[in-house]
């Protein structure tokens, strides 16, 4: 059987004749100071189930990787073959090797790596197994800069441990970013200085009046450390000017009528709008903006600007343009989804989030199109493929299917993101990114089986060769899939499977860990 890495890399050799890696007792970690981050995780990673001490050294003073170590390299002169992403595998009776431009290069490396030993390296405590990698040879570096999961906070509240954990998850499959979708029309999930209704009456409820809940500026800051130590960053996303309920339940003077709305329970959209005139909506956004570009040290800040069907068309367009200048203001690269794309005036350098069919409107060609012709890329997240809260077929308890669902793990995989946009260059597509909207997800359990494995479907687009290139296809995809579930079982991942059941014991937690 192939060997089950997921995502497929770019190019990968294996001799099964030849004698294994074997990882013993004395086997160390190599790697020099610019690297110890990335062993250290990589030793936390196999001391629990293996229950060897695994120590990190750094390769001085004559210390020379042995057959049983591993050994992590950085050389700035593989950048021009591997990028600053790629990296350099290989396991052999001789010892295991991972060589990488770039610390991030040797985390996803690692990534590789682990998927070589057998899946109960995954377990937390000790196991019995003979940890053997089969001897092999990859190199490998993404299609794509942009690979991403959103997780949506908003309409259901996921307390920093049930988003560390999905951080865990998805880094599996090599994904960079994580963009929360932090405020909607149930609820306002981040601490604003100088806004404290925001996360009182904006963040008290949830989807079906479920509890609800707010990062304070030390939850947010853990949550972006922990990413951007796996090498993930985290794009907020503050939709405005509709989905904006909680904020106006929070603050009457951003309401066109100055009346407080009511916190929202709901699940339908396009009814709330800011005032898009009033001089207080634009310190309202001044300070929202401000602080979440101060408290996010990431280069981007996600406006929303979607489903705005309660602000007046006419005034939509110059609502986007001020918004998108704002957010640069704050010195970040504002992103919106491809509605804002009605604005002619966008900040430069805006990037647009398309989320039609992967047989687009005419109308939402032009405007994911606009974003280009205004110097800005585009993130790919077709709703009918890419939306993971979409049902799987027609008897997932949890889910919706609007999209054009149900969507298989197949739907979610056949898919390619240069021939959806007719009027978008592919070098103009930045990535894809694939979204779990939370109207129907209540806990980690409702995650895992939305999200799993259709995001590593959406993964493998994301970083592999186009389909048809090195047997990229379904069948092969399906193999490695089929081959990895018993290491999202050892993970504690209840990810989907065709004709079983949703896993008994469904509960409304908002924690937990891999």
């Amino acid at each position: 059987m192939a060997t089950p890495i997921l995502p497929l890399p770019t190019e990968l050799q294996v001799d099964a004749s030849a004698a294994p890696f074997v990882l013993l007792v004395s086997s160390r970690i190599l790697a020099t100071d610019a690297a110890a981050s990335v062993a250290g995780y990589l030793a936390r990673i196999l001391r629990p189930s293996t229950g060897y001490p695994l120590p990190v050294v750094s390769p001085v003073n004559g210390q020379i990787a042995g057959p049983a170590d591993i050994a992590l390299h950085l050389d700035l002169a593989d950048v021009l073959e591997l990028g600053g992403e790629g990296y350099r595998l290989e396991t052999s009776a001789a010892g295991a090797t991972i060589t990488a431009a770039s610390p991030a290069g040797l985390f996803y490396g690692i990534q590789s790596l682990r998927q070589l030993f057998p899946a109960s390296v995954e377990k937390r405590s000790v196991q019995s197994a003979p940890w053997q990698a089969v001897a092999a040879t990859i190199t490998d570096r993404p299609r794509f800069a942009w690979r991403g999961a959103m997780l949506d906070v908003a309409r259901h509240f996921f307390d920093v441990a049930a988003v560390t954990r999905f951080v865990d998850g998805i880094v599996l499959f090599k994904i960079n970013v994580l963009h929360l979708h932090l405020t909607d029309d149930q609820g306002w999930r981040i601490t604003i200085a100088g806004r404290p209704e925001l996360t009182g009456i904006g963040a008290s409820t949830a989807v079906g009046g479920g509890r609800g809940g707010f990062y304070t500026e030390e939850d947010y800051a853990h949550i972006v450390a922990y990413a951007a130590e796996r090498f993930v960053t985290v794009v907020p996303e503050i939709d405005v000017p509709g989905h904006t309920n909680a904020a106006l339940s929070a603050y009457p003077e951003i309401n066109a009528d100055r009346t407080a709305r009511e916190p929202y329970t709901g699940i339908d959209v396009g009814f709330s709008s800011l005032d898009v005139h009033a001089d207080a909506t634009w310190q309202f956004l001044d300070d929202v903006f401000g602080s979440v570009a101060a408290q996010t040290p990431g280069p981007y800040l996600h406006i929303g600007g979607d489903e705005s069907l309660a602000t007046p068309t006419e005034q939509f367009p110059g609502f986007i343009a001020r918004a998108t200048a704002l957010v640069a203001a704050h010195g970040k690269t504002p992103i919106a989804w491809h509605e804002a794309g009605r604005s002619k005036d966008l900040a430069p350098g805006t990037i647009g989030q398309y989320w039609g069919y992967v047989t687009p409107q005419a109308t939402a060609d032009e405007l994911a199109a606009s974003f280009v012709e205004q110097g800005g890329s585009l993130i790919l997240s077709p709703a009918d493929v890419a939306y993971l809260d979409i049902t799987y077929d027609e008897t997932t308890p949890i889910g919706q299917a609007w999209a054009g669902g149900p969507t298989s793990v197949r739907a979610a995989y056949e898919w390619e993101p240069a021939e959806i946009l007719p009027h978008v260059a592919e070098e103009k597509i930045l990535g894809v990114e694939a979204p779990l909207w939370t109207e129907t997800v209540a806990s980690t359990s409702d995650i895992d089986y939305l999200v799993f494995p259709r995001l590593t479907a959406v993964a493998e687009i994301a970083w592999s060769a186009r389909a048809g290139t090195d047997g990229r296809d379904w069948d092969g995809f399906a193999d490695r899939l089929d081959a990895w579930y018993p290491r999202f079982r050892a993970l504690g991942i209840g990810a989907y499977r065709e004709g079983e059941p949703y896993p008994s014991g469904r509960s409304s937690d908002s924690g937990g860990s891999l």
